[in-house]
């Protein structure tokens, strides 16, 4: 999984033009262990397709429109061709956010993966779970995993095995996968980017929209 969009709140400046988005996006892309090495051909053949530098990692934010349609249609394909693979992301219209959820990112992030993927974590015995670990602050001491596996033993009253694998993006194909998902999603939300976003729609095994307080005056 990975996230699109920032946990600042300077939401009184423009985003990208001083102030923070104003939406966070958390994607993931779910596979069972045969059909994994799908996910990394997917994003291979953009690198072949469109000749980028297989030694540097392409981020949404560098890619044009032709390559961010090229994904939209490759994974609606990849959707189409293998359907136990799953696309979810959940989006949080952050100046709706109220204030006193707001003093650590951390546990709006957690809130939120919990929030995703914790129902579908639940229905498997063993399940690897890969965050690209810059997503997370790391002077926070809120920790995802343990607080995905009290919500896996107490919430949901199953004894699913959690693996916490987190790995920088740059040496996964998965999670630029899960980065392209994100994007696709924060740029319909962000800045009204249609066609990618309303090609793979119908592929999202969910896409939740959260609702968190109430509006804060500095929004």
């Amino acid at each position: 999984m990975d996230e699109s969009g920032d946990l600042g709140w300077s939401l009184l400046q423009p985003y990208t033009s001083g102030g923070s988005s104003r939406f966070l996006v958390i994607a993931s892309v779910g596979a069972p262990n045969d059909l994994d090495v799908n996910v990394n051909r997917t994003v291979r053949q953009l690198y072949d397709r469109f000749g980028w530098n297989t030694r540097r990692e392409k981020k949404w934010t560098d890619m044009g429109v032709k390559a961010r349609l090229a994904f939209a249609q490759a994974a609606l394909s990849l959707k189409c061709r293998k359907p136990d693979i799953q696309y979810r992301a959940i989006v949080v219209r952050k100046a709706e956010v109220a204030a006193h959820l707001r003093r650590d990112g951390n546990l709006l992030y957690n809130f939120m993966t919990k929030e995703l993927l914790v129902d579908e974590m639940s229905r498997h015995d063993s399940v690897r779970l890969v965050p690209d670990p810059r997503s997370l602050k790391q002077q926070s001491g809120n920790s995802l995993p343990e607080y995905l596996r009290i919500q896996l033993l107490f919430e949901k009253n199953v004894d699913t095995r959690l693996h916490y694998h987190p790995v920088d993006s740059c040496h996964s194909l998965h999670l630029q996968f899960a980065d392209m998902l994100a994007g696709v999603v924060s740029a319909h939300y962000e800045f009204g980017e249609q066609l990618g976003f309303n090609l793979l729609r119908p592929a999202f095994t969910e896409l939740k929209e959260l609702q968190l307080g109430a509006p804060s005056c500095e929004a």
